[in-house]
């Protein structure tokens, strides 16, 4: 157990001090201080030194240099245990500091604000960093409060020790202080490389724990901020999967700026359907799947009303997504005490993903390409109608989500058939009329959207004898043309994109 006696605080934000400075003055801390801070510490009527009285060198250089000092190092670093570091400290007079309270300059704030670079390198800390780091170091005999979020644990260890901590008080905030200023150092790495250093380097400090991950025996952790992507109104915790289907339906959601609503089922849509109002969107996209969208995850891009409200509760359902809810619709929802309901909020998500596998990290660009009619190249001498376009259009956005090998059928934009996750494209397409026939949904006029090319023509016979008269495909197979003969001969237009979507 060590007795707290000096103290060194030098902090950007102020919020909380106060009641820290209480505490401290209470149990008879010898505080030292710099510029702003030793400001705030008189004003709120405490007694404080000044680090240049120690040092005997003012702040310089605009403030880049205030505590870079050995007469402050010296205090922080020297090992108690260490008769030479002692006897030094007492040859150079070098108090020992055995608290160091210090946080560090707002950098990501300020870069999420402007785009000038000399006010983002000022923001830089140096002298704040050295500290943290020094501190946490030598945690043996010096603890270290590396940000006013463990304030609250600070002064309650202080209350349950009576101003002294142990060992292990000092390793765990000195591993939150490394754990502060490695996220620190990988902003700063980002900004700096913009990219050109070939470095995994990925830091996010919020971190939610999962009843558990993927199955009930395997441990799972969120690491991010799900308030900043939606407000939860009703319903019971959030799992593992919940927040796979939620990415899954929510990135697909974005595609439509039409009236649209889907119901997701294992990251893959079961139900989709654009319409003029959102009532038969959501009836047409549950006709497509009735039977898979139960226990699903439904999202819309518009405002859920009281009518639209009665018709989903007597689906039962796990989450429900959308912009916002009318009053009366939302206590129709939450009838259902574990039904998780969310609150969409705009939010700009990152433009790189990652995939744990093998002894490291897979890193792409988001596939963030989505096909207008520019993309499209007519490969039949049977163009396709702007009807059709538009319909091949709206396939191929869901095809772009579903996991391959993935087919997609849609009549009058309603989702009537997929197939997901077939080891070939012509299972898949099989399995996508199969889903067609058993809820009664004709297939006659139908569009196919294909996520990669067809290396036969076999998928392109079995669709058109099934009443599907356009096709969507990237197009790119060496037996292309044995596709578009095929069409040509059987009044089917195929258009290509040249773009892959492949999804694993």
């Amino acid at each position: 157990m060590k007795k707290l006696k000096t103290a060194l605080i030098s902090v950007y934000h102020k919020e909380g001090l106060e009641n820290v400075l209480t505490k401290l003055n209470e149990l008879g801390v010898e505080v030292y201080s710099t510029g702003g801070t030793y400001k705030f510490i008189q004003e709120k009527g405490f007694e404080a030194k000044t680090v240049e009285s120690l040092t005997s060198y003012p702040s310089i250089l605009g403030g880049r240099v205030k505590t870079l000092h050995p007469k402050v190092f010296g205090g922080i670093l020297a090992r108690r245990n260490n008769d030479t570091d002692l006897k030094q400290l007492s040859e150079y007079q070098i108090p020992e500091v055995d608290l160091v309270i210090v946080d560090l300059y707002p950098f990501e704030e300020t870069l999420a604000n402007t785009d000038n670079a000399d006010e983002i390198i000022e923001k830089i800390d140096i002298g704040g960093i050295s500290l943290i780091r020094a501190a946490a170091k030598n945690f043996e005999d010096v603890l270290v409060i590396a940000s006013s979020e463990k304030y609250g644990e600070f002064l309650s260890l202080l209350d349950e020790k009576s101003g002294s901590t142990d060992i292990e008080d000092r390793r765990y905030f000195a591993a939150h202080a490394f754990d502060v200023s490695s996220h620190y150092d990988t902003a700063i790495f980002k900004w700096m490389s913009s990219g050109r250093i070939p470095a995994f380097k990925e830091s996010i400090r919020n971190a939610k724990t999962l009843r558990y991950g993927e199955n009930p025996h395997q441990k799972g952790v969120f690491f991010g901020d799900m308030d900043k992507v939606f407000e939860q109104l009703h319903g019971k915790e959030i799992s593992y999967n919940n927040l796979q289907d939620l990415d899954a339906a929510i990135h697909l959601i974005d595609e439509f700026e039409e009236t649209t609503f889907v119901i997701m089922k294992h990251t893959n849509a079961c139900g989709v359907a654009t319409r003029d109002n959102l009532l038969d969107a959501w009836i047409d996209a549950l006709a497509g799947d009735p039977v898979s969208a139960f226990g699903g995850v439904l999202i819309t891009n518009r405002v859920i009303t009281k009518e639209v409200a009665e018709e989903i509760n007597k689906l039962f359902f796990e989450i429900i997504t959308a912009p916002d809810y009318d009053d009366d619709a939302f206590e129709i929802l939450k009838s259902k005490k574990n039904r998780i309901i969310l609150k969409r909020k705009p939010v700009e998500f990152p433009k790189r993903q990652y995939r744990s596998l093998l002894n490291g990290v897979l890193c792409q660009d988001v596939d963030l390409v989505v096909e207008t009619t520019e993309h499209l190249e007519a490969k039949t001498s049977l163009k396709p109608t702007k009807e059709q376009v538009a319909e091949l259009l709206f396939a191929n956005k869901i095809v772009k989500h579903t996991k391959s090998n993935a087919i997609v059928l849609t009549n009058n934009k309603q989702l009537i058939g997929s197939g997901t996750g077939q080891t070939s494209r012509v299972d898949a397409l099989k399995q996508a009329i199969v889903k067609a026939q058993s809820f009664n949904l004709s297939l006659e006029g139908a569009v196919m959207a294909s996520d990669a090319f067809f290396p036969f023509a076999d998928s392109v016979e079995i669709a058109a004898n099934a009443g599907v008269k356009a096709v969507i495909q990237p197009g790119g197979s060496i037996r292309d043309k044995d596709s578009i003969d095929y069409c040509n001969a059987h009044d089917v237009a195929m258009v290509f994109t040249g773009i892959r979507h492949f999804k694993h």
